[in-house]
């Protein structure tokens, strides 16, 4: 039997228990590793509360989890390039899994960890880090742009701020007022939300207007910024499709490639990009870490470490 943290129906917090399932077995481009590390994200409490079961059908008591670090200790069919013991990180397979003592991670976006990197820092990556590099590479901004990011002290938020300043692009990003400083010290210029004169403080900080925006706030944050677009301004989006049609915007989306995972460790390694690993909970309080996450005030990443089993 192996130990994971999960949720026996949809719902709120009520719903989780540490839970005692057989050791999953690694199907077709799939393994199977022993967890040391597994990142918490705000995507696990909405996968509880049932807002992706139209195209993540689980079948319950589902485990928790987007992303994991640990070491191989068996191959599904037709996998190559891994071996049993090797240390690697990845997304977690079939949807969800990685809060447990043995998770299956995708072959395909799973990469051997490189010497240097932590378990830690590994497990914070695939996800957020993961989506801020696709979207990055996707609105195709180039040193001497501006790129506008709509709440830029999320997960996402953090990561794109880095790897696009890293590149030359000017960013400009929203964030609340009490992580205007943080936001800053990644390298964009902050524009705290807080307030009715938000459009007006973009303005001051957007002269020339935006060559590209990404918005990880979606709801109505585009129209507030609509006059602060370039005529040719790209635009990447968590809002909703027709929100997206007005403003020509694509949807943000994934690639999920092992490629993306091999880019954001040599960034890591080299120090142009920061994971921010702000807190790091032993398994016995994932309750606790993933209320830190759904409380939506989180100071970079949270991070799960395996070490003892709980029952």
């Amino acid at each position: 039997m192996d130990n994971a943290y999960g949720f026996t129906a949809y719902g709120g917090p009520e719903v989780e228990r540490f839970l005692d399932l057989p050791l999953p077995s690694p199907g077709p481009g799939e393994l199977l590793v022993e967890v040391r590390a597994a990142g918490v994200n705000p995507v696990d409490w909405k996968v509880r509360e049932g807002m992706h079961r139209s195209f993540l059908p689980l079948g319950l008591p589902a485990v928790f989890g987007r992303e994991a670090a640990g070491v191989v200790v068996a191959l599904g069919p037709g996998v190559e390039g891994f071996a049993v013991g090797d240390a690697v990180f990845g997304s977690s397979a079939r949807g969800c899994g990685g809060y447990a003592h043995h998770a299956v991670l995708t072959a395909g976006f799973t990469i051997v960890k490189p010497e240097g990197l932590s378990y830690t820092d590994a497990a914070a990556l695939p996800v957020a880090a993961g989506t801020a590099y696709d979207s990055v590479r996707g609105l195709k901004v180039t040193a001497g742009e501006t790129l506008l990011i709509l709440g830029a002290g999320g997960g996402v938020g953090v990561a794109a701020v880095q790897l696009a300043a890293s590149e030359g692009v000017s960013v400009v990003g929203t964030a609340s007022g009490a992580k205007r400083e943080f936001v800053s010290s990644l390298g964009a210029t902050a524009v705290p939300y807080d307030g009715d004169d938000t459009a007006d403080r973009l303005a001051a900080a957007l002269p020339n207007a935006a060559d590209a925006v990404l918005d990880l706030v979606g709801g109505d944050a585009l129209d507030t910024v609509s006059g602060l677009m370039s005529p040719d301004c790209r635009v990447l989006t968590v809002a909703a499709p027709e929100t997206a049609a007005r403003f020509g915007a694509r949807q943000l989306s994934r690639g999920n490639r092992a490629e993306t995972l091999a880019e954001l460790a040599r960034r890591v390694r080299d120090g142009r990009l920061d994971p921010h690993v702000r807190e790091v909970f032993p398994f016995a309080e994932a309750p606790a870490a993933l209320r830190v996450v759904e409380s939506g005030h989180p100071w970079g990443k949270v991070v799960l470490e395996m070490r003892t089993r709980t029952r």
